[in-house]
Parts: structure tokens; sequence; C-alpha cells
């Protein structure tokens, strides 16, 4: 028990639910195909995520880069503003007009900044716009010194700091968010930020010497700072060259090679002279001229260097455009090709299986009933009609076409057997009815020679029971005129002319069943029908009046009740038995209406319903079974005005 019980689980356990489709070719094909193509487009996805990410660093660059090139404009301002400053406070009062100009200078690129900054908010690094957020901070602080300044109460040193601190934030923000993405264009801005901080630091040394030749001597620490200064630079551009492009380090050597670069380094040995203190006869104005030509060359450099920088992201942008553009290019022709191909494989399949189905329900509906049909029409000595030709596939699979042959094969078969069943049928049903006939004629023979006795015998026990024989044998013509009504021969040769009354059809009927003294004809109205239909009629009041008594107790007995109904007659056998379900009552209406085919097609079971509903047929009546009142069956016959006689009705109507 217990391992009947593990076997059913098991087997439940492995039976898995069935896939969305997978009960259709065309589902099935499209859930093949969908796999590897949903693996390549899921490669094809990855591409597509790799080169988006690319052309979003691209465009994240060139935001970036454009950004940066306006934090070195602002910058270039502000660092020439502290020079200017430190010149001013140095004692350098020709500084003074300078130094007003270039604030509005500084003032309108820090605008210009903000305003880029704006735009490319969202396009910039979160690092890098927080860095430039926070380097507004050193830059709120320039109006303070410069009140100081105009004020007469500034210190130069700490001047000198607040500017670099708000220098020193801007490049430390051009910094901040570096791209990782592209080697070249890290590089790129990595030399662009290497090449900041030297310009910062020659910058500063300007602005710092420039306070220094104004008071033509180093104060204590001054010296010191200058040459941090230029350790600074020679590391800055030290780092440059390592990261810069031959053609970057070329336009950086010749903005040192210039005549103006090559008297700051006269200057600077100068400078270099003064670190015991001693006096200095530099002219500030020189000095600043040809430090703010050095100074506009590296920034010359530095525009170089951002602009190829900006071209590369815009190359790899546009490279990794292309290469989004091309990945779903293919990924829309990988899915094009897929649909297609499971388009066409569905088709190649569902179409022949189509033409077979199309052709087996042809065979099923049409084809092979009209054989088997032709076959029973054919007459017993002639051969057997030809097969019907039978289209052929082409262009199909061999799977298909073996299927093909399979069904062909299964239809032959078909009509061979329904050959042979037919053959059969019609043997076995001409054998029933010559059977038939022949007790028919017998039997006949038997009623007349019996009745021949009737009339000589004087005895009346010996006449009794020649009475009782004729009552037997009618009962056996009435079985074997079923017979032949099963097997669908003509009606029996019995026939009256001219009009018979149905009072007397009755008892006809009555005389034909075993138990006839358990019927009552309680109340049958006059009427008279045609003579034809007489045999027929008494024959089908005979199966439903012994079909009564068989399902009723011994001692009850079978009502027969007939009326008018307009045009028609009817007759009702009631029996007070013990009835019929609702569903086997439908079954039995259905054979009473004479559809229930030949007797070879018929159950063997209420074989005198088929007689009922074959004798209905040919009379045109209609057969009906309902519950009679309390208990029981009541079967009602109604017979068509065709075989009333329509004048014993008028006349029956005048005497009304």
């Amino acid at each position: 028990m217990m391992g009947n019980v593990s076997t059913t689980l098991r087997s439940t356990n492995l039976r898995l639910p069935a896939l969305p489709g997978w009960n259709s070719i065309r589902g099935r094909m499209a859930i093949v195909l969908a796999v590897p193509t949903c693996l390549l487009l899921a490669l094809i996805g990855l591409g597509v995520a790799d080169r988006a990410a690319d052309w979003s660093a691209a465009r994240e660059t060139e935001a970036h880069v454009g950004v940066l090139l306006r934090v070195q404009d602002l910058v270039r301002e502000v660092q020439l503003e502290r020079g200017l400053t430190n010149g001013l406070l140095g004692g350098a009062e020709e500084y003074r007009d300078d130094v007003d100009a270039q604030r509005d200078r500084t003032d309108g690129a820090r605008t210009k900044l903000r305003a880029a900054l704006s735009d490319e908010r969202g396009d910039l690094p979160d690092a890098a716009v927080s860095a430039l957020d926070a380097a507004e901070i050193p830059l709120a602080a320039l109006p303070a010194v410069r009140r100081g300044v105009d004020a007469g109460t500034a210190d130069r040193a700490a001047t000198l700091t607040t500017y670099t601190k708000a220098v020193t934030a801007l490049i430390d923000a051009e910094s901040a968010g570096a791209p990782s993405g592209d080697r070249r264009i890290a590089q790129g801005v990595q030399a662009l930020q290497a090449l900041a901080r030297a310009t910062e630091a020659v910058a500063l040394e300007r602005g710092s010497l420039n306070g220094v030749f104004a008071a033509q001597r180093f104060r204590s620490g001054e010296f010191l700072d200058f040459t941090e200064i230029r350790a600074t630079r020679v590391a800055a551009l030290g780092q440059f060259r390592q990261l810069a492009t031959q053609a970057e380090k070329s336009t950086l050597d010749k903005a040192f090679a210039t005549a103006a670069a090559r008297r700051v380094t006269g200057y600077e040995t100068q400078a270099e002279r003064g670190a015991d203190g001693s006096a200095l006869s530099v002219a500030p104005a020189r000095w600043w001229a040809d430090m703010t030509t050095l100074v506009d060359a590296l920034h010359g450099v530095q525009k170089q260097v951002g602009d190829d920088v900006r071209a590369r992201a815009e190359e790899t942008g546009d490279a990794a455009t292309r290469q989004l553009a091309g990945f779903l290019a293919l990924g829309v022709l990988i899915l094009g090709v897929a649909t297609a191909l499971a388009v066409f494989s569905a088709r190649s399949i569902t179409r022949p299986l189509g033409a077979l189905a199309d052709e087996a329900d042809t065979v099923a509906g049409a084809r092979l009933p009209d054989a088997v049909r032709r076959i029973q029409e054919a007459d017993p000595d002639d051969p057997l009609p030809a097969e019907f030709e039978q289209p052929q596939l082409t262009g199909t699979a061999r799977e298909i076409t073996r299927l093909a042959a399979a069904l062909r094969n299964v239809e032959h078969t078909a009509v061979g057997l329904a050959a042979e069943q037919a053959v059969l049928r019609r043997n076995s049903t001409e054998s029933l009815a010559s059977l038939g006939r022949r007790n028919q004629a017998l039997l006949n023979r038997q009623l007349g020679l019996i009745t021949t006795l009737e009339s000589q015998e004087l005895d009346p026990d010996a006449l009794s029971e020649l009475f009782e024989l004729d009552h037997l044998a009618t009962r056996m013509r009435r079985n074997a005129e079923s017979l032949l009504v099963l097997a669908g021969e003509e009606s029996p040769a019995r026939t009256w002319r001219g009009t018979v009354a149905v009072h007397e059809v009755v008892q006809s009927a009555v005389a034909e069943v075993e138990q006839y003294q358990r019927v009552a004809v309680a109340d049958v109205q006059p009427c008279r029908v045609r003579g034809y239909c007489v045999a027929e009629l008494s024959h089908l009041l005979a199966e439903l009046v012994e079909n009564a008594l068989m399902f009723s107790p011994p001692k009850q007995p079978v009502e027969i009740y007939g009326w008018r109904d307009g045009g028609e007659y009817c007759l009702a056998v009631l029996d007070r038995g013990i009835g019929m379900t609702v569903e086997r009552m439908t079954q039995a209406n259905d054979l009473l209406t004479g559809r229930s085919g030949p007797l070879a097609t018929a159950p063997t079971r209420f074989l005198g319903h088929h007689v009922v509903g074959a004798l209905a047929a040919r009379l045109g009546a209609h057969v009906e079974l309902r519950p009679t009142q309390g208990t029981g069956v009541t079967a009602y016959v109604a017979l068509p005005s065709a075989l009333v006689d329509q004048a014993d009705s008028s006349k029956a109507a005048a005497r009304l």
C-alpha cells in the first residue's frame, strides 16, 4: 500500500507544468527558437549597455572639459588679479587702474563659469559638481580682500594666500570627477590638470616676485616660497610631459622657447642672487609683462590640450554611437531572422499537417461514408466500387510524407474493413429478412390450417386449445413481421381495402399480445383509417401494449384511449407500472422517432422501441412516451390526417 502511494507521489512530482504555448506546434517552435534568440539578445544587450556607458562617459567628458576650460579662464583671471594686487601692495601704484579693470574681468569669468555649470550640471559627475560648489567658498572671500586692499589695510602675504586658496580650490575642482573610461581621454584630462598646476605655479611665481621686485628685496620667508613654487612648477611640468602627446609637448616647448620666456629665466636668476636679502633691480613692469606673456602661452597650451581632450571625447562618443546603433541593428536583425525562421518553420510543418487534418476530416466526414454507402447500395453480384484518388503532398519533410502515407494506409484499411462490414451486414440483414419472410409464410399457412381446424372442431376443450394455438401463432407472426421491419423490408403482405374502424385495429393489436385479458379498451372514439396502414398500425399498437404489460404489475390493467384532435387521430396506451427515468425516457423517445438505423446497427435492448420507431416513420405518425399521472408511462400515438378517413369525420360532425 505504501509502495503504491510513493509511486503515485513520484509520478506526481515528476509532472512538470506545461509552458505557455507548448500545446501548439507554432508555440513550440517559438519557444525553441526563443531560447537561443534570448541568449543572443542578452549578449547584445551587454554590448549595448557597454557602448551606452562609453557614450555616456564621453558625453560627461565633453561637458566636463567644457566646464574645465571655463574654470581655467576664471583661474587665469584670478591669477592676474592676484599678481597685480601683490604688486600694488608691494608699492607699485601704477597698477591701480590695472587692478580695477582686472577685477571686472575676474567677475565676468566667474559669472560665465556659473552659467556653464548651471547648463551642464546634469551631465557632470557628482564629485565635480560638489568640488565646484566648494570652490565658491574661497571665491566668496575676494570682495572682503579687495576692500582691504583699497583701504590700505591689507597684508601682502595674507592677501597673496587668500588669492592662492581661491586658485587652488578651482584647480582641485578640475581634478575632481576625472573620467576613468577611455585611457586616452583619462590621460588627456590628467595632462590638462598637471598643466593647470604648472601654470598656477608660474602665475603664483609671477605674482609673488611682482611684489618682491616692487619692494626691491625678499622679505622673511619669501625666498623659500619662491623656491617651493619653482619646484612645484618643475614637478607639474614633468608629470605633464609624461601624459601629454608629442604635439602637446612640442607646443609647451615653444611656449618656453620664446624671448619673453628666456628673459623670465634671466629675471629668476637675478632673484636667486637676492636670497640673502640684498637689493634687486628688476623693473616690476618688465617682469610682469614677460611673465604674463609666458602665462598666456601656457594658457594657450591648456586650450589646445582641452580641445584635444574634447575632440577625443567626441570621437569616442561618435564611435560609441555607431557601435550602439550597430548593436541595436544586429539585435533587430537577429530578432527578425528568428521570427522569420519561427514563422517559416512553423508554417512548413503546420501547413502539411493542416492539409493532412483536412484530408482526414474529409475522409471521416465524406469519402469514407460515401464509400460505405456505395458498397452497401451496390449489387451483390457487381464488383466493389473503385477507390477514390487521393492528392499527394509535395515539397514536405520525410516525416510528414511518412505520416501522410500512414494516414492513407489507415484509410485503405478502414475502407476495406468498411467494405467487409458492409457486405457482412448486408448478408446478415438479407439472411434475417429471408428467414423472416419464410417464417411469415409458414405462420400464415399455420394460421390458415388452424382456422380450418377451428371450423371443423366440435369439442369445446379441443376448440379452446386451438384458440390458444391460434393466439400463439399470431404472436409468432408478429415477431416475424418485427424482424422484417428491423431488416428494412417492405410492409407485410396483409392489407385491407377501403377503411377499417380504429376499434377493430385496436382489438387486432390486443389479440397479438400474450396477456390480452389485462388490456382494457377504455374509451376509443369512433374513427376509420386507411386499409393499407391497418397491419402496420396494429403491429405498432401491439408492441406498445406488450411493453406496457411487461413493465406494469400483473394484476394492473393497461388502458387504451382514442380521440380526435383536429384532422389527426390520437391513441394512448396507459400503464401504471414502474415508470422510467427522465434520461431513459429521453433515449426511448429518440428511438421512437424512427432514426435508430438498420437492424445491424441497432442495439439489442428494447428492440420493440426500434420496431415502433420504424413503423411510425413508415406511417408518418408521431409516437412519444410521457409519464403517467401518479406512476407509470403513457405512450401517445398521433396519426396524421392522411391516414384518417375525413369523410367519416365529417359525418360525425354532422351528427353532432
